[in-house]
């Protein structure tokens, strides 16, 4: 099971990734921390450039100051995960180093998870605030509202402009997989490579058997192979050091048990160096 705070740093990188037409224009700041005392958010982004215009549809409601909140898959949204992002948002702008640095009318709030939160929804509406369907899959929040505010509902956002948020799930679709994919092995730049690699690990964890499907499609695995090769690599690594541990202990094990010799004489003999001689004594 995929902890909660696992989700995180993939949906850092993929809103990044996303808005990566404006990546120039904008500020990223993961878990933007909102005093001295841990009080995170879970994505600040500022927009540098007041006249830029954001390309992608999940920043067109974008002002100066856009505070974002996620859900990973499976977790809920609720009324209290509104007002807590209202809170955070509050607690932003109050924190200005003069007195109304922050204007409230150039702060935005997008929530963002993978089912529709009707529930949430209906309170909202009983509240006094209405709810607009602006694109596939976003939704805009107006009326009794203190900041503009966006929901974004992933399985519903158009596949082909959002892939890396849609392959942020426990049941990612294979389509999504492959678009998200052919769009990646394109990167170059490091930041870009990061996020992707954020994105595909998380994604990769929790479709397990998809991406076995995935590999199957010789273009699709070579594609994947070269966008993990760093991990793949480590993998390797980590696998050949564990068949060395393995082997060492079965020869240690035998030699005590044939020659008769304690664990120490037997790690000597087999020029085990100290370090893992220590470590393993206490397999043995």
């Amino acid at each position: 099971m995929i902890k909660k705070n696992y989700w995180h740093p993939a949906f850092c990188g993929a809103v990044e990734w996303e808005l990566k037409q404006n990546k120039n224009d904008l500020m990223f700041d993961p878990e933007h921390q909102l005093s001295k005392k841990p009080i995170l958010m879970d994505m600040l982004v500022i927009k540098k450039n007041e006249d830029a215009v954001i390309e992608n549809e999940i920043g067109k409601l974008f002002k100066q100051y856009n505070v974002l909140e996620f859900k990973g898959s499976g977790d809920g949204l609720t009324i209290d995960d509104y007002y807590k992002t209202i809170g955070y948002a509050c607690i932003y702008k109050g924190l200005g180093k003069r007195v109304n640095e922050i204007p409230a009318e150039e702060i935005t709030l997008t929530l963002i998870r993978e089912a529709f939160p009707r529930e949430m929804i209906d309170v909202l509406k009983g509240y006094g605030v209405n709810v607009d369907k602006k694109y596939e899959g976003i939704y805009y929040l107006s009326g009794n509202t203190i900041f503009d505010t966006q929901i974004i509902v992933t399985k519903d956002l158009d596949g082909e402009k959002h892939a890396s948020l849609k392959i942020l799930s426990k049941n990612a679709q294979e389509i999504d997989i492959h678009r998200f994919i052919e769009d990646a092995k394109f990167a170059e730049e490091p930041g870009d490579l990061q996020n992707i690699d954020a994105i595909l690990q998380v994604s990769v964890s929790a479709n397990k058997d998809l991406y076995e499907e995935v590999r199957r499609d010789e273009k699709m695995c070579q594609a994947l192979k070269d966008l993990m090769k760093d991990e793949i690599a480590e993998e390797i690594a980590e696998q050949r050091a564990n068949e060395r541990i393995d082997t060492n202990i079965n020869n240690i094990r035998n030699m005590m048990k044939n020659l008769k010799l304690t664990a120490q004489q037997a790690m000597q003999a087999l020029e085990i160096s100290a370090e893992d001689q220590a470590k393993y004594s206490t397999m043995i």
